[in-house]
């Protein structure tokens, strides 16, 4: 796919759903007691910003990024309706700069862009936080995408990682029963 498809893709989705709709990512959720209670953050393929909007809400200071115009321009008319400061940039990731240590916090959750690992890592200050989740391979249903090429291997996400020291993280696949827990998903808190 080029990168056209792609913007195309996500904005047809983002055409027919609404900001107000917004689930934060249970990483992030679950999690939040770690936030700093001041700094910089950034939300990596933030598509309606539901994450950015919490981390907002929370008193960071938020940096949103997304591929799809349509996206963004949803999460401008929020964010200005609302009263909310959200830093809002339509960009692709993978062609991307981001600042070395310039974030405290940075969010990704269902995005996977293996390469990315290391510019993640550099971007975030000493003492900062990753908080990541996304889909794996050891799934029990067909939630997610169907490409392995999306999903995660077993602790893929501690190995892209492991410069991190991981804080929290969680990967239950197809282990015990199935019908509860966290499944079809790893997440993963590090900190530099």
């Amino acid at each position: 796919m080029t990168n056209s498809d792609i913007e195309n893709k996500w904005n047809s989705r983002y055409l027919e759903r609404e900001v107000e709709s917004r689930q934060v990512s249970e990483v992030l959720e679950q999690n939040q007691h770690l936030l700093p209670r001041r700094g910089k953050a950034l939300e990596i393929a933030c598509g309606l910003g539901a994450n950015a909007l919490f981390l907002a809400e929370q008193g960071l200071e938020v940096d949103a990024w997304d591929i799809s115009p349509v996206a963004i321009k949803k999460l401008d008319q929020y964010c200005s309706r609302h009263s909310i400061l959200i830093n809002t940039q339509v960009c692709d990731i993978n062609t991307h700069t981001i600042d070395a240590e310039y974030y405290d916090v940075i969010v990704v959750s269902y995005f996977l862009e293996r390469k990315l690992a290391p510019e993640l890592i550099r971007a975030l200050r000493p003492g900062g936080l990753l908080f990541y989740q996304t889909h794996i391979r050891d799934k029990v249903d067909d939630e997610g995408p169907a490409n392995e090429d999306f999903l995660l291997a077993r602790n893929e996400l501690l190995n892209l990682f492991s410069d991190l020291t991981t804080l929290v993280y969680r990967e239950e696949g197809r282990v015990g029963d199935t019908r509860q827990g966290f499944r079809n998903r790893a997440m993963l808190v590090g900190m530099k």
